[in-house]
């Protein structure tokens, strides 16, 4: 027995598969590959650049080469192998065989291709010119319906579906996509109407709003900005975006049932960085009322148990002058934003809370001019 035989211990022989990889191998090998590569390097690949070159022949005519480009991805496509599917369509298209039959089936194969991968532009653009070049091209006037109804345009597709059914009337894919289409683009209408009528009732809303801000003189301030702007006339013309909050829960200024305007007021705690949020604080209820509520039990962050109701004080800043107003508890909110210098801002009126003569509120207040609202 040889020594590099069977059950000997010489070399193995150098061209040898591996044990281990043997099938790797032999698929590398032309004459044992499942399938061809969707590209071929004719310098790293020289023997299958030379069996497609047999396949291909130069010498075949355009026409022929494209028909042997369409079987290929035919099969691909029959694999499920989409993407070699339709390098092998557009293969077969570069030929220019000249045959519009041909060019147009080709174009039909690449979008249902492209269809089946979800490129629903790329498949309704080949669908359109496979129509050009056969307008009575079926299966190409089908699978453009079917894009336009991928792509929501549901008056396109309806309109291709009556194309395809001139030309067959009975056929059955068409009508399922007409009925479809016309389904879904009366859904899309009724929502559209919907949403019209929606919009011209926030707007009508959004009149009132405006006009009983107007009613009260109460100035507001639309932020961001570089610079405050004061709106107090031509407040019609003020979009829903000056009304927004900023706040987590999103509440806006409205107007009740009974025709008063309800904040979102924002109290700030300075000292310890704490604030709180009423989401709607009618505008004739009293600052004094919602310290009770808000204060009826001590806040953990309160350990000197300082934040009593009775001894607080409430201010709101005009920054513009970098002046302090001191509020009166008992008034309401309304007579506190119809004051000459308060402006609201981002639709959300802010007030700031102090311990009465703490060194915190004494600092804080220092340097600044400070009026007492009567």
């Amino acid at each position: 027995m040889a020594a590099g035989g069977p059950g000997g211990s010489g070399p193995r022989y150098r061209a040898a598969l591996h044990p281990d990889t043997w099938e790797q191998e032999l698929e590398a090998i032309p004459m044992f590959m499942k399938r061809c590569p969707a590209e071929i390097d004719p310098e790293r690949q020289p023997e299958l650049a030379c069996l497609q070159s047999l396949l291909f022949d130069q010498e075949k005519g355009p026409a022929e080469l494209a028909g042997m480009y369409k079987n290929e991805g035919n099969e691909y496509f029959r694999e499920r192998d989409y993407g070699r599917a339709i390098a092998a369509y557009s293969a077969g298209l570069r030929q220019e065989c000249g045959d519009p039959a041909l060019g147009a089936a080709l174009l039909g194969n690449r979008a249902a291709a492209r269809f089946r991968l979800g490129n629903y532009r790329s498949a309704l653009n080949d669908a359109i010119q496979a129509k050009k070049l056969k307008p009575t091209h079926l299966k190409a006037i089908v699978r453009g319906a079917l894009c336009h109804l991928e792509l929501k345009n549901f008056s396109e597709a309806i309109a291709w579906c009556e194309e395809g059914l001139q030309i067959d009337s009975k056929e059955k894919k068409l009508l399922e996509i007409r009925a479809k289409a016309d389904k879904l683009k009366r859904a899309e209408e009724r929502d559209a109407r919907k949403a019209k009528v929606m919009e011209k009732k926030e707007q009508c809303q959004k009149e009132m709003l405006l006009a009983a801000i107007k009613e009260r003189n109460i100035k507001l301030v639309l932020e961001p900005s570089n610079e405050e702007e004061e709106i107090s006339d031509g407040l019609a013309e003020i979009s829903l975006d000056g009304f927004h909050s900023d706040s987590v829960t999103g509440a806006k200024v409205h107007l009740d049932a009974d025709g008063n305007l309800n904040w979102p007021v924002l109290f700030l705690y300075p000292e310890h960085e704490q604030t709180d949020f009423i989401a709607a604080f009618h505008e004739n209820s009293r600052f004094i009322d919602h310290l009770m509520v808000m204060f009826a039990e001590l806040p953990p962050w309160d350990v000197e148990r300082k934040y009593l109701p009775s001894n607080l004080e409430l201010y709101f800043e005009d920054e513009e002058r970098e002046e302090m107003y001191e509020l009166n508890p008992e008034h309401t909110l309304l007579q506190v934003l119809q004051h000459p210098r308060y402006f609201v801002k981002a639709g959300t009126p802010t007030v700031l809370a102090f311990v009465k003569l703490s060194a915190f509120t004494k600092k804080y207040l220092s340097g600044k001019k400070v009026h007492r609202l009567s």
